[in-house]
């Protein structure tokens, strides 16, 4: 899955729980792997989870990555 802009594999999601508190991730394998060894915390990737590009402005519903 990539960014449907730029076309970078690197996204953040927001805790739902703290809108200060991010985790980052990429697709390995055609899998999100989250940075550090927390994981996502209480973050869920859902195809509604509000995600972020790190390399551009895209953000948007999980669901709408293309692949």
């Amino acid at each position: 899955m990539e960014c449907p802009v730029c076309g970078c594999l690197h996204f953040y999601i927001k805790d739902p729980d703290d809108e200060y508190e991010i985790y980052e991730f990429e697709f390995k394998d055609g899998k999100a792997a989250f940075d550090g060894d927390e994981g996502a915390g209480s973050a869920e990737l859902k195809d509604e989870t509000e995600t972020y590009c790190n390399r551009c402005s895209w953000h948007g519903r999980f669901g709408d990555l293309s692949y």
